[in-house]
């Protein structure tokens, strides 16, 4: 193996399944009430588990939120797969809004979602974290899973927010529009990580 195959990771991005609020507009951040899974949800999961069978996954790394550990849980049960839980994958903390469906965002934190509007990728929710802390957090993790596996495919389950910003940096895409690059439930998405 050459030094440019040693310093190459396959990864397989997947968020979560689908959840109740995400049905009904919730945000969901890092809340500790977000449901998990709803029956849509595993059902896309499990659809999933067919096309990711195929390859050869050396580990399966997800956020410890339990809407990404039900996922990782059903898929790697059939591969044989320990999961890997890794903080730093969790979702944007959303602060105050955490729970909180749209509407009523819009109408207690008008001035706040302009601002995030406006600056996108710098902005926080109250008691929350900005899209670039989530770069940061989620970026160092996967370049250490990616050193721990060189030349392997690994597998990472996460969230809008995590798996948008690896997307934009694999990409080489403006981290301003993260938003635009939020992966859809339970559809895997593959990038050759670069170290």
């Amino acid at each position: 193996m050459d030094y440019m195959e040693k310093t190459k990771t396959d990864l397989w991005l997947v968020r979560h399944g689908q959840t109740d609020w995400n049905l009904t507009g919730r945000w969901q951040g890092q809340a500790s009430d977000a449901p998990g899974l709803n029956d849509m949800g595993h059902a896309q999961v499990l659809r999933i588990c067919e096309q990711l069978k195929r390859i050869k996954f050396s580990a399966i790394y997800s956020s410890d939120l339990l809407r990404a550990r039900q996922t990782a849980r059903l898929i790697a049960e059939p591969l044989g797969l320990t999961i890997i839980l890794e903080p730093r994958l969790r979702e944007i903390n959303l602060g105050v809004w955490e729970g909180m469906p749209s509407d009523e965002i819009e109408a207690k934190y008008p001035k706040e979602l302009a601002a995030r509007a406006r600056n996108s990728f710098y902005e926080r929710a109250p008691n929350g974290e900005s899209p670039r802390d989530v770069a940061d957090r989620v970026l160092m993790a996967i370049n250490e899973i990616a050193n721990k596996h060189p030349g392997e495919s690994v597998l990472i389950i996460a969230h809008g927010i995590s798996l948008a910003v690896i997307i934009c940096h694999y990409k080489d895409l403006p981290m301003e529009d993260v938003y635009q690059y939020i992966p859809d439930n339970a559809r895997p998405y593959h990038v050759l990580w670069m170290q």
